[in-house]
């Protein structure tokens, strides 16, 4: 069977495409790449849908931007990672969950909520240093600086990992903020109504069991553990 076609990359900032225009709810959605890559930058771990040998797929992983482009990585035996870089047609989403919005009627209850969408294919990395330049980055991402305290990866533990690489010319940002759209009739009802704020919060360092004596935290963990890894991005 031929490869299938790519369609032409389009540059960032580009004019939404079909597949990116936002038609419920416009006024909340973004193609601004500030926006897009802010919510990116954030995010840990985003849904990669797909199809594979007919039926839908949908894989989470973690992944991290550089520039624009959008790596995601695992084991060269993950079967379904295989079949993305095949260059099927993908959807990859984020989500970063800020609040839950409590209304007065039950109709009206929503969450607030900042995600991307991405439309493409992905393709495997294959040149070396671009590989090991993805795999640093996934590592900064999840805490900043890591890459220069962990022991960098063995050939052949590169050989064992499959990095793709998913461009952003096609994706756009989606926000909900504030409180609840309440219906006029509603305004005078005796029921709670408001905002509940949400966030993921890091915990205490656990340090592991086998770790020599007079090894300290590091930078990177400190980073995560003081809440200074948002700001980093």
């Amino acid at each position: 069977m031929p490869p299938t076609p790519r369609p032409a990359r389009r540059p960032p900032g580009a004019a939404p495409s079909p597949r990116t225009t936002l038609r419920r709810r416009p006024d909340r959605g973004s193609h601004a790449p500030g926006v897009i890559r802010a919510v990116l930058d954030e995010a840990l771990v985003c849904h990669v849908g797909f199809v594979a040998d007919g039926y839908p797929v949908v894989v989470p992983t973690t992944y991290v931007r550089v520039g624009e482009r959008l790596y995601l990585h695992g084991a060269r035996a993950n079967r379904a990672l295989r079949h993305l870089v095949e260059g099927v047609e993908a959807c990859l989403t984020v989500t970063i969950l800020d609040g839950l919005v409590l209304a007065r009627s039950a109709f009206h209850h929503s969450m607030n909520y900042r995600s991307v969408m991405v439309f493409g294919r992905v393709s495997e990395v294959t040149d070396p240093q671009e590989k090991l330049t993805a795999m640093n980055a996934l590592l900064d991402h999840l805490a900043p600086g890591r890459s220069l305290e962990a022991r960098p990866p063995s050939p052949e533990e590169l050989a064992r990992t499959l990095v793709g690489r998913l461009e952003l010319g096609e994706a756009s940002a989606k926000i909900r903020e504030g409180g609840p759209v309440e219906e006029a009739d509603d305004l005078t009802l005796a029921v709670w109504a408001g905002q509940v704020p949400l966030r993921l919060v890091p915990g205490d360092p656990i340090p592991d069991d086998g770790l020599p004596p007079g090894v300290t935290e590091p930078p990177s963990v400190a980073a995560v553990s003081s809440g200074a890894r948002r700001a980093a991005w």
